[in-house]
């Protein structure tokens, strides 16, 4: 399947959702720290009501071990500043879908670290700044699951 990557979460309700869809959707959910919250929080285990033991969660220490992890993988960053639409990529199973922080979004390091053609979008109304984080990953990553032909699903 696919891996979410949340870089530097600050909103445990988000990550619990987001665990919660991984344990639906197949995904594996890498967390990269620092996070802006404990694992054990109670906001994060409310969001993610009793979904956390069917879910499979990796913590990263730092973005640098997530990449020695990932090396060789194709990773696709989610940006506002992407320049091509989350449905143009033909994505692969093992494919890294990579989320920046709610209040910060993914670092100009890492951006520019990729291809244009790595960094994808979700078209929004022009006036609009972002989507919430758990919404932009539900999106993204049942796009991949579509154009897999929802493979393993019931």
């Amino acid at each position: 399947m696919f891996h979410i990557a949340l870089h530097e979460p600050k909103m445990p309700q988000n990550t619990g959702n987001i665990i919660r869809l991984a344990s639906n959707n197949g995904c594996h959910l890498h967390l990269i720290e620092p996070l802006g919250f404990e694992l054990d929080e109670k906001k994060l285990r409310r969001a993610s009501l009793d979904y956390r033991d069917l879910a499979n969660v990796t913590v990263h220490p730092s973005y640098n071990t997530f990449l020695t992890t990932f090396a060789g993988h194709r990773i696709f960053a989610l940006t506002t500043k992407g320049s091509r639409c989350y449905t143009a990529p033909a994505y692969e199973a093992g494919d890294v879908l990579l989320f920046g922080s709610e209040t910060a979004g993914l670092p100009d390091t890492i951006l520019n670290s990729l291809s244009s053609d790595y960094r994808i979008r979700v078209p929004m109304q022009p006036n609009a700044r972002s989507l919430n984080l758990s919404n932009t990953v539900a999106i993204v990553t049942y796009e991949a699951w579509r154009q897999q032909s929802f493979g393993g699903c019931q």
